[in-house]
């Protein structure tokens, strides 16, 4: 079955970096867009990026010039690099399969912004 397992969320202080990642496993993941949403405390979900098969990505004016998606098709792996993290930014990240039709969700990643 689909699996989407994210990790590397945690407290980082304002200012700092983080990378978080998801394994996928399930379907094919090489011909497979992916994308990134999080959702803040008492907030909606808000999409955050996406990438095609190869490295075409779009990013959230929110996140734009401090984000960074990434993919390894060879381990199955997404990557969402954060540099210049805002208080802001805190929110659970999601790992979802899709881009404009979002089917399958990972468990969540908390990732944390605060001094």
């Amino acid at each position: 079955q689909v699996q989407l397992v994210e990790s590397g969320g945690g407290l980082v202080q304002p200012g700092g970096s983080l990378r978080v990642s998801c394994a996928a496993s399930g379907f094919t993941f090489s011909m497979t867009y992916m994308s990134w949403v999080r959702q803040a405390p008492g907030k909606g979900l808000e999409w955050v990026s996406s990438i095609n098969t190869g490295d075409r990505v779009d990013v959230a004016d929110s996140v734009k010039g401090r984000f960074t998606v990434s993919r390894d098709n060879a381990k199955k792996m997404l990557y969402l690099q954060m540099n210049s993290l805002k208080p802001e930014d805190t929110a659970l990240y999601y790992c979802v399969r899709g881009s404009e039709t979002l089917d399958a969700w990972g468990q969540g990643t908390l990732v944390t912004v605060s001094s």
